[in-house]
């Protein structure tokens, strides 16, 4: 191999075989050896066996968007080859065990397992191969003994040292199979720190003055409840695993309703069964941050793949009308801020708000600059003995008091109520409460998060996406350059900011991208500005979007 900016590896190989390790550690080395990285995995709901990989693209270059290109394919078991053969280029070296690989004709052989058993056990061959990728990439030495170290920190010594060692002399094999790599290190790399989205998404929760988490594990969600299960004692996070979702619901209600700050995250699976607590937190008007990891459904559906599908689930969850806001980060930065933004949100309006994110942003990793600091901003009032929960007020949004905070007494109640919190069949009263809670959505609207654009300014044709799409669009939108096309990305997807009505009608040609079957957003656009939104690339096989997906399809679409 010549030099190059960039490499995109691949490892594949069993459930069970280590995979994620690999990715863990050598993001870790990369970063730590001064290059850019962006890694990100697909796997089966399969405890063991099957076939997972993790695509990592390390550069000395910013990298953040999901690509099909295969550099290097490390395999790991005989699957691996077969299930990544349409990514293979005529340059794709594949490395392995000869039973694996011998068939191909750009391959290096490597003993991964008789290195590893050399060590005392096939289990490191993992570490094995990390050394190897390490070597041939020459990689910083000491950034693979301090990332080995750290990660096998709570099995021991001897299991430190022997993946240690197992992995020097796969650094050291790797040095010597011709395939040196000479990537240039960018020194500001050392001042930037490796997120996934599932660790974004729990730092935004403790910015935003989290303080209890509650949830029924439920992949992809689930890291996120353990990132902040982790974080618990050093931020002060009650942490509950609840019996089933509708618990965890009500408890994060209960929370706030006392003055907490609580978050629920889940899957759609779990959240289906969540929408009674949604539309009882809309009736009380008690806050409720809610963040659902996106995966493909219904039903089971695909457990550990990726879709764009739950829009229409949390935007009409729940029965009966009340207002709610729908945050859709689209980078690993806007999961942590947005995650922060909602928490103040949910208190300033006293309503639900939702974090949509998906196992493709939860699950990638990539280098990004010290996180903000965040505001926390809280709308607790002390009572007075004449203290009326749901006052009438023009904007909607009534004093909210907690028990115990004050000399009035805090009534919620599920059926409707009068001001003071007691139940009403009152029409009169009745009437005025609906209104008053939806009078709300005019300061929302006012407060949503507007598009943000980016491409030429006299544009003809507008390429729109919402939530994790955003960077993957962004570099395939780079082939474009010399065409008026720009792109349009939505964070907040509900209430969507009357601003972008301009951007739509300006364009000649608007294409929406979405990762679901019907173009949720695009019938939603369509809906609030009455505008035609026909176009659409939509994508549902459970798969992420990859850079040159999307180009070749605006590449069709378009005729260019």
């Amino acid at each position: 191999m010549q030099n190059t900016t960039e490499v995109s590896v691949v490892i594949s190989g069993a459930a069970g075989q280590g995979i994620q390790a690999v990715e863990q550690l050598l993001a870790g080395i990369v970063k730590d050896s001064d290059l850019y990285v962006f890694a990100t995995k697909e796997y089966m709901s399969r405890v063991r066996g099957g076939n997972n990989s993790t695509t990592l693209r390390i550069s000395c270059k910013p990298v953040y968007a999901n690509i099909d290109r295969i550099d290097l394919l490390l395999v790991l078991n005989e699957n691996a080859i077969e299930r990544h053969r349409w990514r293979m280029t005529t340059s794709t070296i594949v490395l392995g065990e000869e039973k694996f690989v011998k068939d191909e004709t750009n391959h290096v052989v490597v003993e991964f397992s008789k290195i590893a058993e050399s060590f005392g056990n096939r289990i490191y061959a993992n570490s094995v191969a990390t050394g190897v990728l390490a070597g041939i990439m020459e990689l910083n030495i000491d950034a693979l003994k301090k990332n080995i170290e750290q990660y096998f920190v709570k099995k021991g010594n001897e299991v430190i040292n022997a993946n240690v060692s197992a992995a020097l002399k796969g650094y050291e094999l790797g040095r010597k199979l011709g395939l040196k790599l000479e990537l240039k290190k960018c020194e500001e790399v050392r001042k930037k720190n490796l997120l996934n989205g599932s660790m974004a998404v729990a730092l935004g929760a403790v910015a935003g003055g989290c303080n209890f988490v509650s949830s029924y594990p439920m992949s992809p969600s689930t890291a996120v409840f353990t990132e902040l299960a982790k974080m618990s004692k050093t931020h002060g996070i009650l942490v509950e695993q609840a019996e089933d979702e509708i618990a965890a619901a009500n408890m994060v209600i209960a929370a706030w309703y006392a003055g907490a700050r609580g978050l629920v995250t889940t899957s759609g699976g779990g959240f289906a069964l969540m929408c009674e607590a949604i539309s009882l937190a809309g009736m009380i008007e008690t806050p409720i941050v809610v963040h659902l990891g996106q995966r493909p459904g219904p039903a089971t559906g695909l457990p550990t793949r990726t879709e764009q599908a739950d829009l229409n689930l949390v935007l009409y969850a729940g029965h009966g009308e009340f207002p709610r806001v729908i945050y859709a980060p689209g980078s690993i930065e806007e999961a942590y801020e947005l995650t922060a933004k909602a928490f103040n949100v949910a208190d300033k309006f006293q309503i639900p708000v939702f974090v949509l994110t998906d196992q493709y942003l939860l699950d990638s990793y990539y280098l990004v600059d010290d996180l903000p600091k965040m505001d926390i901003e809280r709308h607790i009032v002390k009572t007075d003995a004449n203290y009326r929960r749901y006052t009438v007020t023009e904007d909607g949004i009534s004093p909210r008091g907690i028990p115990g905070y004050g000399e009035g007494l805090v009534r919620v109640d599920s059926d409707e109520h009068d001001e003071f919190g007691h139940i009403t069949e009152s029409s009169s009263v009745r009437k005025a409460m609906v209104e008053k809670r939806l009078r709300k959505m005019n300061k929302i609207i006012q407060e949503a998060l507007p598009p943000k654009l980016s491409g030429p300014k006299d544009y003809e044709v507008l390429i729109v996406s919402w939530g994790s799409t955003y960077l993957i669009v962004e570099e395939a939108l780079q082939s474009f350059l010399n065409h008026k096309i720009a792109h349009l990305h939505f964070s907040q997807v509900y209430p969507i900011h009357p601003s972008a009505k301009e951007y739509f009608e300006k364009a000649k040609r608007v294409i929406f991208i979405e990762q679901n079957a019907t173009g949720q957003f695009a019938n939603l656009v369509q809906q609030t500005f009455l505008i035609d939104t026909s176009e659409r690339i939509l994508k549902y096989d459970g798969y992420a979007y990859s850079v040159e997906q999307i180009a070749k399809a605006i590449r069709e679409r378009l005729g260019v």
